[in-house]
């Protein structure tokens, strides 16, 4: 049986939010590409909301978490600061996960049951 309840993970900065699963997955689309356009056109996005999100990315970090090559096909990679960004977002989420693992399965409980195919 699917996962009814999921935990997702937002951390904010400021009081506005800043990072959570979809930079994550952009982040981790772009270390898997090494290109910007490709990590985008992976997650369904133009390069312009994917070239935004990356800005907003490097400009929340006192270091950028992408560096770019320049000139055609020069690719982007992953700073050390996005990496351990990226790391420790997921060790973040992987330890709300299991703080949280009891009271998700009595919160799934109490879900209605899902409607099922018509017969």
């Amino acid at each position: 049986m699917p996962q009814r309840l999921r935990l997702t993970l937002r951390l904010d900065a400021d009081g506005k939010p800043a990072i959570g699963h979809g930079k994550i997955k952009l982040l981790e689309q772009l270390a898997e590409t090494g290109s910007i356009s490709a990590a985008g056109r992976a997650m369904g996005m133009s390069y312009r909301r994917t070239w935004l999100l990356v800005d907003s990315l490097n400009s929340l970090f006192a270091q950028p978490l992408v560096a770019t090559r320049p000139g055609g096909g020069g690719g982007a990679v992953l700073t050390e600061t996005g990496q351990t960004v990226l790391h420790l977002y997921k060790d973040i989420e992987q330890q709300a996960a299991r703080a949280s693992a009891a009271s998700l399965t009595k919160l799934t409980r109490l879900l209605a049951q899902p409607e099922g195919p018509c017969p």
